[in-house]
């Protein structure tokens, strides 16, 4: 993970200076299906549920490790309800996972699969407390379920983060002290802090957080990260605390559970098809993508699916692109959605942390937009 991440993520800075492009990392949704109904989630409501062929999903990975690339985010719906996810973690032992996990399906058994792999990192959704998590989740039970998860990944000795999507339900807890021992003491090793996007079929967008709450959140973590034994992560600050999108850095890009390539999960239009032709072809010559990466910087530091939903209807149209959602009513939605503020609203503030200053400029830990 960490020597190859590294390299990966330098091989992708050369490429840019030849004028060249290929991600350096990948988020790979294998399927649709899941257990679950959160709040928020761009899954949900399609007319017809997608799952990749594992044939597709092993064309994907042999692409992108032919192109250097060796570290993977496996996605769905719910990825462990995806029945080859064991043999194509298996089937590439030179690369690592991270598995994005509600936690349901995480058994003891599941778990000692995953060790057993030994190229895995589990990323358990937490969403909340008992009030909370079954609301936000659309479940029975999801925080007990949860907790379980996490010991059962702990006890087999899997490198084990948690995940919480930041919003007005969630942000007490995730702005406590108490909260992150309480992992800390589970034998978590990392946590990754999302901003909540108002996105799917059931947006919810009065949980979006504002931009007091959002230079909160901000303020807390730069902090946190030098007073707790734990990883602090987050995806929207450079070392400086200078807001980014990592579609838009070109960074990573997103392949959904229809092979469609999208710029992140939650821009659901595509161009594009991963059984097309070539990723690497894909990648040098698509004017959706390459104009995206061009003109988000020129717009916002922030997500423009928060900050400026019209321009990314518009953006799709203008570009012909075909509405992934399952839904087909994407372009609606965004032109009637309200924006809300993102991770751009925040004044800088830079990390105080000399670990963090280095892996945000430098290394593959925090690669200046990934984490």
């Amino acid at each position: 993970m960490g020597i190859k991440g590294a390299l990966s993520f330098n091989r992708f800075q050369k490429r840019l200076k030849r004028g060249e492009y290929f991600p350096a990392f990948h988020f790979i949704s294998v399927t649709d299906d899941c257990n679950l109904r959160c709040q928020g989630c761009w899954v949900t409501g399609k007319s017809e549920n997608q799952t990749l062929e594992p044939s597709q999903v092993d064309y994907i990975i042999s692409q992108v490790k032919a192109n250097g690339s060796y570290f993977f985010g496996i996605l769905g719906g719910e990825p462990l309800m995806y029945p080859a996810l064991f043999d194509i973690f298996r089937k590439h032992p030179d690369c690592y996972f991270q598995l994005f996990t509600n936690g349901t399906l995480l058994s003891p058994k599941v778990a000692e699969e995953l060790r057993q792999c030994a190229n895995v990192t589990p990323l358990i959704s937490f969403e909340g407390a008992e009030d909370v998590a079954d609301i936000r989740r659309g479940g029975k039970n999801v925080f007990s379920r949860t907790t379980e998860a996490i010991d059962n990944a702990v006890e087999a000795g899997l490198i084990t983060g948690i995940a919480m999507s930041v919003c007005k339900s969630n942000l007490d807890m995730a702005l406590s002290a108490d909260f992150i021992d309480y992992l800390v003491k589970k034998g978590v090793i990392y946590l990754w802090y999302y901003i909540y996007r108002p996105v799917g079929e059931n947006p919810m967008i009065e949980l979006a957080l504002n931009k007091d709450d959002i230079l909160q959140l901000r303020e807390f973590m730069v902090d946190a990260r030098g007073k707790f034994d734990i990883a602090i992560i987050d995806a929207y600050w450079d070392e400086n605390g200078n807001g980014l999108c990592p579609a838009a850095s070109g960074l990573s890009h997103h392949i959904n559970a229809g092979g469609y390539i999208e710029p992140c999960p939650v821009i659901q239009f595509s161009k594009d098809r991963v059984d097309e032709r070539l990723l690497s072809d894909i990648y040098s010559t698509s004017k959706f993508l390459g104009e995206f990466r061009k003109e988000i910087p020129l717009k916002t530091s922030g997500c423009v699916v928060m900050e400026d939903p019209g321009w990314l209807a518009d953006y799709a149209e203008r570009h012909g692109a075909t509405d992934t959602t399952g839904r087909g009513n994407e372009l609606k939605r965004l032109r009637t959605m309200q924006a809300v503020p993102g991770h751009g609203s925040c004044p800088p503030i830079a990390e105080k942390n000399w670990w963090y200053r280095f892996a945000k400029k430098r290394a593959f830990f925090g690669l200046g937009a990934y984490g």
